[in-house]
């Protein structure tokens, strides 16, 4: 059981991105040991393309909340605890509620690292933990927060690297969609993300429309960034008023290989930002309540457009007012993205 690593971090699908030059620092560490990553479903589509990680274990927990007075959940939650118990010497909580705390007590193993207590969204899982990591500055970037943890390893490397790669037929599908979008691929290909997780950090549809206006000019290619429903009609919507293509509907790794050929994305703090600027693809950020210092693109060729008010940080998901959002006008953003596509 010597060197045998439990990584915990659920989701989301950008936090998940933000924990990979956690995992890529533990393999270059201890380059024979067992990774074992708990996660998500969805998460999965991302961490299957990740090499040199042992094995992924899908969880889940949201299943079991719905269900969890049916007794297939509970076979299924006993199956999970028996998997993970006495079978790892580290479990790491990257991060840090009250369920991801439960799954390394649950696992039993010998060491159980975790956040202070005063750095975690739910500090009572500061219980489940036998090593904590000193309390840190929450300014920081959550990568370096990640990497951080792992000091408690005796690891103080702060080399930020992102282990994944994309098979190349999922690239060619992805040149085959661009391709029937009408795309010539002398062009520079420019991504509108519309969608966000939270409410309170989407841009409103209108103002990308004019961005969208704006940007579209002869060396331009334009194409908005769907994932639900409801972001599908906006971009419906956007078709109509600017004559940008739609396109289907994409898998996270189709989702990945498109970012990976855009010269450009335009897009609030979500997804496709974290893994466009991981990647180096060039971003403008578009920030309401999350600070674009702790969640915001870390490259430095990477632009944000943010207000900061009484309220900033606030991290809430619904907002009567959402002041800080709607200050971001499409011409800022047309400036910042300008700089980007004029290499300024």
């Amino acid at each position: 059981m010597n060197n045998s690593f439990l990584i915990i971090r659920l989701s989301s699908l950008g936090d998940i991105i933000h924990t990979l030059p956690s995992f890529s620092l533990l393999r270059n560490n201890f380059p024979n040991a067992r990774i074992s990553w708990i996660v998500e479903k969805k998460g999965y589509e991302i961490l299957k393309f990740v090499p040199n990680l042992n094995e992924t274990i899908i969880i889940n927990s949201n299943e079991w909340k719905k269900n969890l007075f049916s007794l297939k959940c509970w076979k299924d939650i006993f199956k999970f605890k028996n998997k993970i118990k006495n079978n790892y010497e580290y479990a790491i909580d990257f991060q840090g509620l009250v369920k991801s705390g439960l799954i390394s007590y649950l696992s039993r193993a010998k060491n159980r690292f975790g956040f202070h207590k005063k750095n975690l969204k739910e500090p009572f899982a500061s219980i489940f933990y036998n090593c904590l990591l000193p309390e840190i500055d929450e300014s920081m970037h959550v990568i370096k927060k990640n990497v951080k943890l792992l000091t408690l390893l005796n690891i103080n490397e702060e080399k930020i690297e992102f282990p994944l790669e994309i098979p190349p037929e999922i690239t060619l599908s992805i040149e085959k969609i661009l391709k029937n979008s009408g795309y010539d691929f002398k062009k520079k290909l420019i991504l509108l993300n519309v969608g966000a997780g939270w409410e309170t950090k989407r841009w409103d549809i209108e103002n990308f429309i004019k961005l969208a206006r704006m940007l579209k000019r002869e060396n331009n290619f334009l194409l908005f960034l769907w994932g639900t429903e409801t972001e599908k009609e906006l971009a419906i919507k956007s078709c109509k008023e600017t004559g940008i293509p739609i396109l289907p509907f994409l898998s996270i790794p189709e989702l990945m290989a498109l970012i990976l050929k855009a010269s450009l994305l335009i897009s609030g703090d979500s997804f496709p930002l974290h893994f466009a600027s991981a990647f180096s693809i060039p971003v403008v950020g578009i920030f309401g309540p999350t600070d674009p210092q702790r969640n915001g693109p870390i490259r430095s060729h990477d632009k944000v457009a943010f207000y900061k008010l009484s309220c900033s940080f606030c991290y809430k998901r619904k907002c009567q007012t959402m002041d800080c959002i709607k200050r971001i006008t499409p011409e800022e953003i047309f400036e910042l993205a300008s700089q980007i596509l004029n290499g300024n």
